[in-house]
């Protein structure tokens, strides 16, 4: 009698954990569905901000300074790795892989000699790290958002580029999720400063085609160098907001898929314990059964 007991709670629990993951799956199937309306609204922009400065930059030889955040003159011996992942677990491996990712770049850039500091978006980014030996390269640790907003990403934003106004780094790199569907999300290394053009996403959902309009000329007020100065600062906290948003919308896919294995999995477990319940159940009858007709006999 107590390991039929001792299934019936088994199967009990497992049907408590089912009930947890199912709702899991909801929710996050809920929440990327806003998820992905706020990376339909970012990438148009950010596409057409990297046009801009790039037409910009196809008048760069009439600079007779380079800008800072364009083309650094720096040594390059320190570089800035900003780690984007979530505040919450439960999705599968969304943030190891990414954190894994950096960590192999922060590996190879110490091979050659230069130094890495980290700033962490997200809390899980910052318990893995902390775990491992990259863990005093931490300097910052920012929560992840969810949803992120600009306002939120610009103050994220000041503080880098007051630190490499201070000249506390001489590169920045961004790791985190791209969102291509539900359930595939793809790490991204990206390079904010100094600037580095990001790929159109032509092929990826949401995507906004190149603007017939893109190769026009443009007149610049009052000159192109003014322009550029003020657009990009305004690009990186953009790029981030951007890359935020990708990030945050993977996660929800992630969790969603997670979620959608586990209850499945769940639902696996629950007719297997069922059946052993069942056999388990039937081998003590036939059991006392036969105590019975043992009885009988000796009587």
């Amino acid at each position: 009698m107590s390991s039929l007991k001792i299934i019936r709670n088994r199967i009990k629990s497992v049907r408590s954990t089912k009930k947890i993951t199912s709702a899991m799956k909801m929710i996050a199937a809920t929440k990327l569905r806003k998820a992905e309306e706020w990376v339909l609204t970012s990438r148009p922009y950010a596409d057409m901000m990297n046009q801009m400065i790039h037409d910009l930059l196809s008048r760069a030889p009439l600079f007779e300074t380079p800008l800072p955040l364009l083309s650094s003159n720096r040594e390059d011996k320190t570089v800035l790795v900003m780690v984007v992942t979530s505040d919450r677990g439960l999705c599968g491996g969304f943030n190891t892989n990414v954190v894994r990712t950096a960590q192999h770049f922060i590996q190879d850039i110490e091979n050659q000699g230069k130094t890495a500091k980290i700033i962490c978006i997200g809390n899980k980014g910052r318990d893995i790290l902390r775990a491992s030996p990259d863990r005093k390269k931490i300097i910052q640790t920012f929560p992840s958002f969810d949803p992120p907003k600009f306002y939120q990403i610009r103050r994220i934003s000041k503080i880098v580029l007051d630190m490499f106004d201070k000249e506390e780094f001489d590169r920045c790199v961004v790791f985190y999720n791209l969102f291509e569907s539900a359930m595939i999300q793809t790490i991204t290394q990206h390079q904010l400063i100094p600037y580095t053009p990001i790929e159109q996403m032509d092929s990826r959902p949401f995507s906004q085609q190149p603007s017939p309009y893109s190769h026009s000329l443009y007149e610049y007020e009052p000159d192109e160098k003014t322009v550029l100065e003020q657009l990009l600062p305004n690009n990186f906290s953009v790029q981030l907001y951007r890359a935020m948003l990708e990030n945050n919308a993977s996660e929800h896919g992630a969790r969603m898929t997670a979620m959608d294995s586990a209850t499945r999995n769940a639902n696996e477990m629950i007719d297997s314990l069922n059946l052993s319940y069942n056999r388990t159940r039937q081998a003590m009858v036939t059991n006392e059964l036969s105590e019975i007709v043992a009885g009988a006999e000796a009587l």
